[in-house]
This record gives structure tokens, C-alpha cells and sequence, in this order.
């Protein structure tokens, strides 16, 4: 019994150590307190990247297949995110402008883990305050939770008082090569050097 609470212990630490340098890293975001859903990621050793199936904001069904033969640059995120979402797309915005005709290299993708609002009109209407070029894809909650796992992204719906609801989410924008392969992150407030630097790398565009 006693070597039980013990392991029980040291596992309820593992978890709280993981949260909080997963949180310090970039990789996961709270925009609310802990809740009660959870969408974990996959086994970490299956690769990320793979199969989805989701409607892009102009209506159009597509799958990772439709991107391919380009790099890819995608963030999860959704709509009524109070600060990281709006952030996150306008820092992508502006790395996109910096790029300049390399931005055209690369695909530049948006995926909602709200699917109960996350609609494509509800996408369209709000990246019209983001570059043209970043594409909003959402889906039903079976076919975002599969992306999802494809990336080994983390979401949750999480309660608030009143009866609404937020998400909580991963924050990195990840990065894959042409033949769909992961090729690396830009980390939440990652430096635009930085993340400049990868992205001209993704897109064989050089140093600047």
C-alpha cells in the first residue's frame, strides 16, 4: 500500500513537471483554468504531421494531401481566443510580409480545435484581419481530433462560469517540408530573427 501512494506520488509530479515546462517551452497554452476534456496527442514516438480530412474557409474539402509539393506552416488554435490566436496569426502575418515573394513557398495554414463554432464562414470573417494568405481549416469534432493527433497537438474544452466556454491549446506554429515531413517549430513569442530564419530555410529562400 504504502509503495502504491509512493508511486501514485512521484507520478503526480512527473505530470505537474511536464505541464509547467510545457507551458514554459511554448508548447501548451492555457487560456483557461484546467478543465475536465481533454484531446491528447499521440505516442511521442509516432512522427508529426499525417493524415486529416477538414473544410477550408472558402467551403473547399481538403486533405494533407492537397499540400503537398510546398512546405507548410500550420498553427491550432480557434477563433474566441482572447490573445494567443489573434498574436500568434498577426506575428505570422508579419513574418509573412518580411519573407516577401518567399512567402509564396509555403503554405500557410490556420486549423480550429473549436469545431461547435468554428465554422468556415465564422474562419473566413475573421482572417479577413490576417494576411490572405493563412487558410482557416476547420471540421467536425471527429475530423479535428484526428489532425490534432496527427500533429500530437493538445486541446481541451474547458467550462467557464456563466456557461461559456474556451479552449486550451498547443501554441507552436509547425513546420513541414514539401513531402509533408516535420521540419521543425516557431515557438510562442519565438524571436521574428529566429523564426525568420527557419521559415527562409523551409522555403530554400536562403539567408536574407
Amino acid at each position: 500500500m504504502l509503495r502504491a501512494i509512493r508511486w501514485a506520488a512521484w507520478g503526480g509530479v512527473a505530470v505537474l513537471g511536464f505541464l509547467l515546462l510545457a507551458t514554459a517551452g511554448g508548447w501548451l497554452v492555457t487560456d483557461g483554468p484546467l478543465g475536465d476534456r481533454r484531446v491528447a496527442s499521440g505516442p511521442a514516438s509516432l512522427p508529426i504531421g499525417g493524415p486529416f480530412a477538414l473544410t477550408d474557409h472558402r467551403g473547399r474539402a481538403v486533405t494533407e494531401a492537397d499540400f503537398r509539393g510546398k512546405p507548410v506552416a500550420i498553427f491550432f488554435g480557434f477563433t474566441h481566443c482572447p490573445d494567443v490566436c489573434p498574436t500568434t496569426l498577426a506575428e505570422m502575418t508579419s513574418l509573412i510580409e518580411a519573407l516577401g515573394p518567399a512567402a509564396d513557398r509555403i503554405h500557410w495554414l490556420f486549423v480550429s480545435v473549436d469545431a461547435s463554432r468554428d465554422t468556415p464562414e465564422t474562419m473566413a470573417a475573421y482572417l479577413e484581419a490576417f494576411d490572405r494568405r493563412i487558410l482557416g481549416l476547420s471540421g467536425t469534432e471527429a475530423q479535428v481530433e484526428q489532425a490534432a493527433r496527427s500533429f500530437r497537438v493538445y486541446y481541451r474544452r474547458v467550462a467557464l462560469e456563466g456557461g461559456g466556454y474556451t479552449m486550451d491549446h498547443s501554441a507552436s506554429i509547425f513546420l513541414l517540408d514539401a513531402a509533408g515531413r516535420f521540419a521543425g517549430t516557431v515557438d510562442y513569442k519565438e524571436s521574428e530573427a529566429t523564426a525568420l530564419e527557419k521559415l527562409r530555410m523551409l522555403a530554400g529562400a536562403g539567408p536574407a
